[in-house]
């Protein structure tokens, strides 16, 4: 396996993973790649993301708007090419979760959503080899001790996919709902799990 950053094809980071192929992760541009976020985020797979029911053009609105933000940003992962996986980072003292833990310096935190398995079918080892490339893409590419997650409680396949690739169980937790002019998210039981680098790429 073989990593490395770049920048002038628009990718910010690129890994080679034996035996599946190259995931490369670029900056998701709000308006080309609202038919795909779209219709991964209508699915019924993807109830615990939030955005069942918005439409195409709600959720390039939701992605222009974070566009914008210091603090958020998203990606689109690519295998070979192909859109794969939706990668958001951000900061969470600018975000609802820093009410519900004490943050340590260093902090990120990130949310996933990986795509329906397409034409090439399910893979054994995928969403673990996936999530090996995004922890060194935050972890180690942009050079943070700790990455955060916060699963809806309910979402209990995504739960025991954190565990099982590392990360520690963190408190049950009530993220406040927002209500803002350009954002609106309900109130969210979750369950929050950490990984520092040095448990996911010991020295």
């Amino acid at each position: 396996m073989s990593d490395r950053a770049r920048g002038e094809d628009g990718y910010v980071y690129e890994q080679v993973v034996a035996g599946l192929g190259t995931v490369a992760l670029r900056p998701l541009d709000a308006e080309r790649d609202a038919d795909v976020v779209h219709g991964w985020v209508s699915e019924e797979r993807a109830a615990f993301w939030g955005m069942n029911g918005l439409t195409r053009d709600q959720v390039a609105e939701v992605y222009a708007h974070m566009t914008g933000l210091d603090t958020h940003h998203a990606f689109l992962a690519e295998l070979d090419g192909v859109p794969v996986a939706l990668l958001q980072t951000y900061e969470p003292t600018e975000d609802r979760v820093g009410e519900c833990y004490p943050v340590e310096p260093g902090d990120i935190g990130v949310h996933l959503l990986i795509g329906p398995a397409g034409e090439r079918g399910a893979r054994p080892g995928w969403s673990a080899a996936l999530m090996g490339v995004f922890a060194a893409y935050v972890l180690v590419g942009l050079d943070r001790p700790r990455v955060v997650v916060d699963p809806d409680v309910r979402n209990e396949k995504a739960i025991a996919r954190f565990f099982r690739q590392g990360f520690e169980p963190g408190p049950l937790v009530t993220l406040p709902e927002i209500d803002l002019p350009d954002v609106h998210l309900p109130e969210k039981r979750a369950r929050l799990a950490f990984l520092r680098r040095e448990t996911a790429f010991p020295a």
